[in-house]
């Protein structure tokens, strides 16, 4: 880190403080601090949540796993593509939820099953994401300590202190003022600059190692890898453990068992103007992630080929004896692919990453700092009151348990040995939550059958499952089953449990059009008609009424980009299970592959960019015009409650 990357992280840094004190006056009411006013546009929602989402530690979770699976689980992951599809284009889950108009996914819980049931899921909830989250601070810390070369002990009054919890306090004390003084507006906002340097940088990287590392190297350490443990061909990867095919598969399960199920980041579930925007931000999630996919893919190969390839053995060794004195192999793992920039990258890009991961660590720590304080009050304490708190008495509240979730997850992080490869915990934590209220969240808002008692049966026996997964790996670092296959048991038994009670239990049926304001129950503006009857040919494709011609371009570019990523996939697998295939031409595939992705994530920040500050504009003028209705903040009134 020289002057000049200094220089780069303070002025980005300086950036986003100025973007948080310049919103700081469009926060009016509890709705605005919990929702962002639901004032958000859906490229606002697609890049602010995205970035929210993404994070420090998922990038370096991200850079760890690829450095294991190579290009081969890359060709896995295309599949899932045409479900991810398949949720972003029919809105799946939250589409319905945002016609909800409720603030909290727990707050839903209570109109569709029971207050009791509220508190019970706001408190598992809140203890899953916690945990979860406990890490965070220590993961981000490590890489700013390693990566900048920081003194791991500094002098403090004649004091020897370790730099680790300082550098903690520091992260958490900014991301902190951030939530202080705009709740969601102000996260919103910051992370939607956060999100486009993101991506930009991103692409710049990208094109500055395509330019300079040598293709024959890559091919000749990835080629070196064991027979069956393949870099390269998806069809010689069984002797791959964690990161393997059926890592994937029960992450393609996930992906529609989970939608919203995890809440890290549940203030952008209703911050979007409409449920239509909602959906629309979903669908340009597909676009925007390109070129953090591509960076995840190609860095973490490029550190390999670094790690392994005869001529780079200085940096290798460099790399090795950096990391050597830690007495942690996970936490070893974490910073190899950082360690190996910080050799390859130049003056200015090596500050450049170093901003991107400070803006990365600031953005997910804002949001999930928002997210869990406020599901501690939303959804666990506001229930047990009898009247709602005043304004005033509310946003202090709010601000005291995300103080809280910031003291918790320091003191967790400090204490914490971890164990497992990261995107692991993340998937038997968040299991502890997230196992069973898929089933509580598709039924409640798909099924009017669902029950209260499945509601509690199925949450009861996904959390016990994680939790007993969580304890067994604690006494058994490398028992067989790992975090992702806990997570897969847990969907599964809690969806025959949820489906079983509902069917067997008294036979109750949900006022569904209440629920989802439709109807007589219609909110006046929540739905913008633009074509009175669509064809049905445009309704078979998930387009109804609200579609402009606009919308109806990108989903049916949506269609089209994932649609031949799909044959590509069907046609590479019945060519692969007839014919030999050489590594060389796979990696002439990948090379091909890789170029493609990247000409279009150039398009894609420009798209995005255009369309990011055009809904900036629009949020901050209804922000500054709309009226505040007090009532607006979550509380349910026993008159409006559905009972047990």
């Amino acid at each position: 880190m020289t002057t000049i990357d200094w220089t780069i992280v303070f002025a980005i840094l300086a950036f986003m403080i100025l973007s948080v004190i310049a919103s700081k006056t469009l926060m009016r009411s509890v709705a605005d601090f919990l929702a962002a006013g639901r004032s958000a546009g859906r490229y606002i929602i697609c890049v602010s949540s995205g970035i929210a989402a993404l994070g420090a530690i998922t990038i370096i979770a991200n850079l760890e796993m690829n450095l294991i699976a190579g290009f081969s689980m890359s060709w896995w992951g295309l599949t899932m593509g045409l479900v991810v599809l398949i949720v972003k284009v029919s809105g799946w889950v939250i589409y319905r939820f945002r016609q909800t108009r409720c603030l909290t996914l727990a707050q839903f819980f209570e109109v569709r099953y029971s207050r009791k049931f509220r508190i019970f899921a706001g408190i598992i909830c809140f203890m899953s994401g916690i945990i979860n989250f406990g890490i965070f601070p220590a993961v981000g810390a490590r890489f700013f300590i390693y990566f900048c070369g920081l003194p791991l002990s500094v002098s403090v009054f004649g004091l020897d202190i370790s730099t680790f919890p300082l550098v903690m306090i520091i992260l958490l004390s900014i991301s902190l003022y951030f939530v202080f003084t705009g709740g969601q507006i102000a996260i919103i906002i910051a992370d939607f600059f956060q999100g486009m340097f993101i991506s930009i940088v991103f692409v710049v990287l990208l094109l500055f190692i395509f330019a300079t590392l040598n293709w024959t190297h890559i091919f000749e350490a990835l080629a070196a890898a064991p027979t069956e443990a393949s870099l390269i061909n998806p069809y010689h990867t069984s002797a791959v453990k964690d990161f393997n095919f059926w890592y994937f598969l029960i992450g393609v399960i996930g992906v529609l068992y989970g939608a919203m199920s995890w809440q890290g980041t549940q203030g952008y579930n209703a911050s979007a103007r409409s449920a239509h925007e909602a959906k629309m931000g979903g669908v340009l999630g597909s676009w925007r992630e390109l070129p953090q996919t591509l960076l995840f893919l190609f860095v973490p190969i490029v550190a390999y080929t670094i790690l392994n390839h005869p001529s780079y053995t200085d940096i290798s060794n460099s790399v090795n004896s950096a990391i050597a004195d830690l007495d942690s192999e996970a936490v070893r793992s974490q910073l190899k692919v950082p360690l190996v920039l910080s050799h390859l990258l130049p003056r200015g890009l090596i500050g450049a990453f170093v901003a991107v991961m400070l803006a990365a660590f600031i953005s997910t720590h804002d949001s999930y700092l928002h997210s869990w304080g406020s599901i501690l009050i939303q959804d666990v304490i506001m229930p047990f009151r009898k009247r709602p708190f005043s304004p005033r008495q509310h946003l202090k509240v709010l601000r005291l348990a995300i103080l809280f979730v910031a003291v918790f997850i320091f003191t967790f992080s400090l204490l914490f040995r971890q164990s497992q490869y990261i995107l692991l915990f993340f998937a038997i934590t968040g299991a502890i939550f997230a196992g069973g209220s898929g089933a509580v969240i598709i039924g409640g808002l798909y099924w009017k059958r669902g029950t209260a008692a499945a509601a509690w049966a199925a949450m009861l026996t996904g959390s016990s499952i994680a939790v007993g997964g969580i304890i067994i790996h604690q006494l058994e670092a490398d028992f067989f089953i790992n975090g992702q296959m806990f997570w897969a048991i847990g969907m599964f038994a809690s969806t025959v449990i949820y489906v079983t009670v509902s069917l067997l239990g008294k036979r109750r049926v949900h006022d569904m059009d209440k629920l989802l304001h439709r109807g007589r129950y219609a909110i006046e503006g929540e739905l913008k008609v633009v074509e009175k009857v669509p064809s049905r040919g445009w309704k078979l494709f998930g387009m109804g009424r609200e579609f402009t011609r606009f919308d109806k371009f990108i989903y049916i570019a949506n269609y089209i980009w994932t649609g031949a990523w799909t044959i590509v996939f069907i046609v590479g697998t019945v060519y692969n299970l007839t014919h030999e295939v050489s590594d060389k031409a796979w990696m002439a595939f990948w090379k091909i592959y890789l170029y493609i992705q990247l000409g279009l994530a150039i398009i894609v920040i420009f798209w995005f960019a255009i369309g990011g500050f055009k809904d900036l504009k629009v949020m901050i003028h209804r922000l500054r015009t709309m009226k505040r209705d007090d009532r607006d903040d979550g509380f349910i009134t026993r008159e409006s409650r559905e009972t047990e």
